[in-house]
């Protein structure tokens, strides 16, 4: 995710971010990194959250739209699978970037950008 045009980053990272704010969501995504590049099957992954049902369809479906997990079918089970590490990282560097950016001297030795 490149920081180039701010209105369409701020609403990406917002998107982003939204997804991420429910601990359940939150819960359900950890699981998934978690797994690794493997992923979970549903049911697995209703086990380790404790997010079962139309619930975790639900969370499911906020974190696809995200683009931060997608949905695989591998014969009878459904996989779960963290879509983009290189999306997760890009929201925290979004606001570590943003660092002390308007200070007059960076803090504790994070630099601008």
């Amino acid at each position: 995710m490149e920081m180039t045009n701010l209105p369409d980053d701020l609403t990406e990272a917002a998107t982003g971010f939204a997804a991420l704010g429910s601990e359940q969501r939150l819960s359900v995504l950890r699981q998934i990194v978690r797994a690794g590049p493997e992923g979970l099957t549903i049911g697995d992954l209703g086990e380790r959250s404790g997010v079962t049902g139309s619930t975790l369809t639900h969370h499911m479906k906020v974190l696809a739209g995200a683009g931060l997990v997608e949905q695989a079918r591998q014969g009878r089970n459904i996989v779960c699978v963290a879509a983009a590490y290189d999306r997760v990282k890009a929201l925290s560097e979004y606001l570590l970037n943003e660092c002390c950016a308007d200070a007059p001297m960076p803090h504790d030795g994070h630099g601008h950008g």
